[in-house]
């Protein structure tokens, strides 16, 4: 019999009254009559995580963002039970749930409302494809302001704001274009001085909508999966960062090469054309660490394959190139191509590896070779087929590093630019379509090349690249914005993009200097460089279809420009090395926004422009055409200026002086900070003398310096070397401690200290407790000494 139905259509469905509640150690659970379950994990006093079922089943926990190495454990848990509610309190926080509708409040334990709940979790049936929406809804509080969500081509503050996260090859992308190429759902919450964070750990397309729809609510919602998210409560930003950032991992140390100055271009080939480069490069006098080669070196763009005629013996290439002080990097796309006479190919068929179709037939789209097959890297099995295929390449011909592109995965010629929505993936064990699995495709990919690269470049450690991420990813590679324009706006949207990635835990970033789509002038170049460098990834990459954007490509002003802040770069780099150290080790952002230095200072909150590059040097550059200075905020505290040495107060909006060869660089008093000579790249030169910037202070700052063998583990087995440094400063004298720690060995003995912004003349100067002939620190008349690297105390003792 046949009848005509149709399936009630529900609309969102919420919760109702609790029914049932019961603890298992640090889990709390609470079930509705209607057969919801909040389940809510006491991670940390300041970390909790919201987990909610319908029906009274939980989906399998298995989380790709998490990491294993997140540090869990609670100093307090009580839980008290009102006729309307129950309360659960921590030694930090204290949590309401509300009897009658589920719905949850967190304060601090001074009553303080941190958020709370409007609608709070909701969800409706997906009749299209099974499963629910899961919906978040939360109260606005007043002031709120908004960040993170990785790399959103928008203000910093997403207050206001409507973004979502679906994995988007968008070549030449715009303000306020959205989704991009990642999928970072971790946000942070800043009012009333007190900041938390709240990441949203599901892998389908997720929305955020920051009181943008109604002004005093705040949403976040997903197409599937389920309603599962982590509360970070601060209340400074930078303890919420750090937080999410251990939550979900932090790589280890690169090799110090992978943060010199990298040339790119799509595409440098024959062999004949990547030497010319090489050349210039030293020729020039410009330092260099790395070249790399784009999909044309590749054989009909098959990946693991070389082209014989512009690469005919690539082995030896790479191995002279390396004489020089330049490492090669080689682009891997997924898409392999369908050919039966291709090696990779027919594994992958042999194997069953390619994702499949809803109805059993290979997915397959068109990229670079043609028509391709796409690997399934959410298979465990694939991952590690995939890390194999690496073996000749590193360890035979000898290529350095691996950059992941297209791995969204982008497919041409298709309006949704990627795979279909019923393709299927293994999920490591938990099977599903590209719905879930969309947004860690690339994850999993650049997963699987990290394992095969640190695998077959051992004993020296892995780099890797990648276009794609999720939340998590930054455990395996380092990454770029994409394919951006050579624009004054592009410029601008770096900007905010590098600073927004590091505060959503993914430091190791950088974008295409100069633009890739498009072509720079001169000036534009000058300052995109003055940008780059002070980023953690700095390369300049381009489609080469509209000119060259080698540093040499424009006139000697601009080229000398460049290389004079490359040399700067490499200068920092024991600066810039310490601050990777303080990201993999404490999970601390290598680049922060004015917000992040001083959230309590409400001109912070809007601001876009102005960083902080690692602890103590300010950036601000510049974003204009025909700019002979800017104005820019500093940040509250004595600044100097590093161009004039002069001491300005913060807390102000100031104009600064900043001609073609400058941008705004201020050094935070008190600062000290080694300096290496400028080297045409990493290792070329053995350090003989580390230099120190000293900026004077009345008052008390602390400084680090890490160093190791630069590459290698053996910084793992306690040969590193840890200075921290503790300068006292009063009116008449300056005081510097040195705590040591590690055994790793440096090169040189002696450390020159530049000391700036001195107030009074220096009389005497004792070293351990004992004085010193002047002569014998070599003091002259800049301020400049020489003393041992193992000294404990120095004392300079003014007139």
């Amino acid at each position: 019999m046949i009848t005509n139905t149709e399936l009630e259509y529900k609309g969102n469905l919420y919760p109702n009254t609790i029914v049932e509640f019961h603890r298992d150690t640090d889990k709390l659970f609470f079930t509705t009559s209607n057969g919801v379950i909040l389940e809510m994990t006491i991670l940390r006093d300041s970390i909790l995580r919201f987990r909610y079922a319908t029906e009274n089943i939980f989906e399998p926990d298995f989380s790709y963002a998490i990491s294993e190495n997140v540090s869990v454990g609670f100093n307090h848990l009580k839980v008290e039970e009102t006729p309307t509610e129950y309360l659960v309190y921590t030694a930090k926080l204290k949590v309401l749930v509300d009897k009658k509708t589920l719905r949850t409040q967190i304060s601090d334990l001074d009553g303080n409302i941190i958020n709370e709940d409007e609608l709070g979790f909701h969800w409706e049936e997906n009749y299209e494809f099974g499963g629910n929406s899961v919906k978040m809804s939360k109260i606005t509080q007043n002031a709120e302001s908004f960040y993170g969500l990785g790399d959103k081509a928008t203000h910093s503050n997403l207050k206001g704001k409507r973004v979502s996260n679906w994995v988007t090859d968008q070549y030449a992308y715009g303000k306020d274009q959205d989704p991009l190429y990642k999928a970072i759902p971790f946000f942070i919450g800043l009012h009333n001085n007190k900041s938390y964070g709240i990441f949203f750990d599901n892998t389908f397309k997720t929305n955020f909508d920051f009181a943008h729809e109604r002004r005093n609510v705040t949403s976040f919602w997903a197409d599937g999966g389920e309603m599962n998210y982590y509360f970070i409560y601060g209340p400074q930003m930078s303890q919420v960062v750090k937080s999410y950032t251990n939550l979900t991992g932090t790589p280890e140390l690169p090799p110090m090469w992978a943060m010199g100055y990298h040339q790119s271009k799509w595409s440098y080939y024959p062999e004949s054309n990547v030497r010319a480069i090489a050349k210039n490069f030293r020729k020039m006098r410009i330092p260099c660490d790395a070249i790399y080669l784009d999909i044309d070196y590749m054989d009909g763009f098959k990946c693991f394959t070389w082209d014989k005629s512009r690469f005919p013996n690539p082995k030896k290439m790479i191995s002279d190139l390396e004489e020089k002080g330049f490492k090669t990097v080689v682009m891997i796309d997924p898409g392999i191509k369908i050919d039966k006479d291709y090696w990779v190919y027919q594994e992958a068929i042999e194997n069953d590896y390619f994702c499949k179709r809803a109805d059993g037939a290979f997915m397959k789209g068109k990229v670079w070779p043609g028509e391709c097959n796409f690997p399934d890297f959410t298979n465990p099995k694939v991952r590690e087929w995939w890390a194999e295929l690496y073996k000749e390449m590193m360890s035979e011909i000898g290529v350095h590093a691996v950059w992941n592109d297209m791995n969204e995965p982008a497919v041409m010629e298709v309006p949704t630019k990627t795979a279909p929505l019923d393709t299927r993936h293994d999920y490591d064990g938990h099977p599903c379509s590209h719905r879930k699995a969309h947004n860690v495709y690339g994850m999993q990919m650049v997963r699987a090349t990290y394992e095969g690269i640190k695998k077959y470049v051992y004993p020296k450690r892995p780099f890797v690249i990648t276009r794609a991420a999720f939340a998590g990813t930054q455990r395996f590679s380092s990454t770029w914005t994409g394919d951006n324009v050579a624009t004054w706006e592009h410029l601008w949207i770096a900007n905010v993009q590098a600073q927004r990635m590091c505060m959503s835990g993914y430091s190791f970033v950088g974008s295409d200097i100069g633009g890739f789509a498009e072509q720079p002038n001169g000036e534009l170049f000058a300052r995109w460089i003055q940008l780059g460098v002070f980023h953690p990834f700095c390369r300049v990459h381009s489609s080469g279809d509209h000119g060259d954007q080698e540093p040499w490509s424009f006139d000697d002003e601009v080229t000398n420009i460049v290389r004079k802040f490359i040399e700067l770069r490499y200068q920092l780099l024991p600066y810039l090395y310490t601050m990777f150290y303080r990201y993999s080790k404490e999970g601390v952002p290598m680049l922060k926004p004015l917000v992040h230095f001083d959230q309590e200072d409400h001109q912070t909150h809007f601001r876009t422009d102005e960083f902080i590059f690692g602890e103590q040097i300010l950036i601000c550059p510049v974003h204009e055409p025909n700019a002979q200075g800017r104005r820019m905020y500093l940040p509250r505290g004595t600044w100097y200026n590093y161009w004039t040495n002069e001491a300005v107060v913060g807390g102000m909006e100031k104009w600064v002086v900043a001609g073609l060869d400058k941008i705004p660089i201020f050094i935070k008093e008190g600062a000290m900070i080694p300096k290496y000579p400028v080297q045409q790249y990493v290792g070329e030169l053995e350090i003989k003398e580390m230099v120190l910037d000293v900026y004077f202070k009345n008052g008390v700052e602390t400084s680090t310096v890490y160093e190791d063998g630069q590459d290698g583990y053996d910084y793992k087995k306690g040969r590193y070397s840890l200075r921290n440094f503790n300068l006292k400063g009063k009116a008449n004298e300056l005081l510097i401690q040195q705590f040591k720690d590690g055994s790793f060995i440096t090169s040189y003995e002696t450390l020159k200290m530049n000391l700036h912004g001195l107030p009074f003349k220096i009389k005497k100067i004792q070293i351990d407790n004992e004085f010193v002939d002047l002569k014998d620190v070599k003091l002259n008349g800049n301020n400049n000494i020489h003393i041992s690297k193992d000294f404990t105390l120095l004392h300079i003792i003014g007139e």
